[in-house]
């Protein structure tokens, strides 16, 4: 038989029918499928990609095994066997705290790769409802059992750790990288978010000053009024924030459009992205039942304050994919989105997760007020203070970073040896 006339196309997925060369000797399956796979190398033709194309056993891949923190999902399960069969309360709460963590980075995770869909009004909704859903699910469920310190503290802990550590971290890293040069950031943005953090502080302040001068009208109602009422002002500005983003979002710079392209596409579908953040939703919130069940028990056995536990410890479940995220941002000299990652979730917090959490208490029939007692208030009133001085330039450096850092060893050093005065009501 003379040579094939026509080409053959290797990358075609017609079926190509094996014949004869030039030399007579016989084409063998095998030295096709060689050439074909050597076409396609890497990941696009493996085995695991061709069973990855039907849709569940892809998505399932995508959200559980390629990212590198799941290597510690493991530990979730582990951690709910432990409880019923030790009762060992330090070794279920820091398994708790392992297994959420991915699950906080995959909810994440979801209600970005969902986002992609719902177009950018409801994707900023989304992201301002699920940005920091193991936090509000970990403080509803310690509300629900009457821990209000714990909500108080944890939420505290959130916003300290965001503004100081993330920061910190993120500037110092950054720093050291780039050397050579200074890191610029949006100025602009950086202050609405010192602003709101500034209003957060006033208003989580005045029920505490007015508690400790003794000057309510009605004692121990006032204060609680007062609350209230400061919470929904809180959520009303914050939403006027998050639609002011949104109406405004062309005209004002966006840290997102400084994201690689590779990364603007969906990776997984719209339902299974609403069924992974139902999944997940669920996952957090039973785990968040066994840890925060066994903080009072880890204390106690550890000679650990609760609220070193509920400050410091606690917000790195929260916190540790954030860590992570803000970190490359600012290695990658993106510090506007580092910025947003830091400084925006501690906005969200401060702004939404705490006065959401006063509401939904006076729903439950919980007393759930701002009054966060004195010590964590000046806490707070400082450490905002010392980052609005640290964004007014739109400029970072390792020092400013290495400064954050210190100023939060500092604040743990502190409720390591604070003992909350105040008992959890019922």
């Amino acid at each position: 038989m003379g040579p094939m006339e026509e080409r053959i196309d290797l990358d075609s997925e017609e079926e190509i029918p094996f014949t004869s060369s030039p030399n007579g000797s016989k084409v063998h399956p095998l030295d096709f499928e060689k050439v074909r796979l050597t076409s396609h190398r890497g990941f696009a033709n493996s085995w695991i990609h061709k069973q990855s194309r039907i849709s569940p056993l892809r998505s399932i891949y995508t959200v559980l095994m390629t990212a590198k923190i799941n290597v510690l999902l493991p530990f979730g399960p582990l951690a709910i066997l432990l409880h019923y069969l030790t009762r060992n309360h330090v070794l279920v709460f820091f398994l708790s705290m392992l297994g959420i963590t991915p699950l906080a980075e995959r909810l994440g995770y979801a209600t970005e790769q969902l986002a992609f869909y719902t177009g950018p009004t409801i994707g900023g909704l989304l992201n301002a409802t699920f940005g920091n859903a193991t936090e509000l699910i970990i403080s509803i469920y310690a509300l629900k059992n009457g821990m209000i310190r714990i909500v108080q503290q944890s939420l505290l802990g959130s916003i300290l750790s965001n503004m100081l550590l993330v920061l910190g971290c993120s500037f110092f890293t950054g720093g050291i990288v780039h050397y050579n040069k200074v890191q610029e950031f949006n100025q602009a943005t950086a202050s609405v978010n010192s602003g709101l953090l500034l209003m957060a502080v006033m208003g989580i302040m005045f029920p505490a000053v007015l508690h400790f001068t003794h000057t309510e009208v009605h004692a121990g109602k006032s204060e609680l009024a007062l609350s209230r009422f400061s919470s929904c002002i809180m959520l009303v500005a914050y939403a006027s924030y998050i639609f002011f983003q949104l109406k405004h979002q062309s005209s004002l710079p966006n840290p997102n459009r400084d994201v690689d392209e590779e990364e603007e596409s969906a990776e997984i579908t719209q339902w299974e992205a609403i069924g992974w953040l139902a999944v997940l939703t669920l996952s957090v919130s039973v785990l968040s039942g066994y840890l925060v069940d066994a903080i009072e028990g880890a204390s106690d056995a550890l000679n650990i304050p609760v609220a070193f536990i509920s400050v410091i410890l606690l917000p790195i479940v929260g916190n540790a994919a954030e860590h992570a995220s803000a970190i490359m941002f600012a290695v990658k000299d993106k510090l506007d989105i580092t910025i947003g990652v830091a400084i925006g979730s501690s906005t969200q917090i401060s702004m939404f997760m705490i006065p959401f959490c006063v509401v939904v208490g006076w729903l439950m029939g919980k007393s759930m007020d701002l009054n966060f007692q004195l010590f964590e208030t000046a806490t707070l009133f400082i450490a905002v203070i010392v980052v609005t001085f640290m964004l007014q330039e739109g400029k970072s450096n390792y020092l400013k970073g290495l400064m954050l850092i210190l100023c939060y060893l500092i604040v743990a050093a502190s409720f390591f040896v604070h003992v909350d005065p105040s008992t959890d009501d019922d």
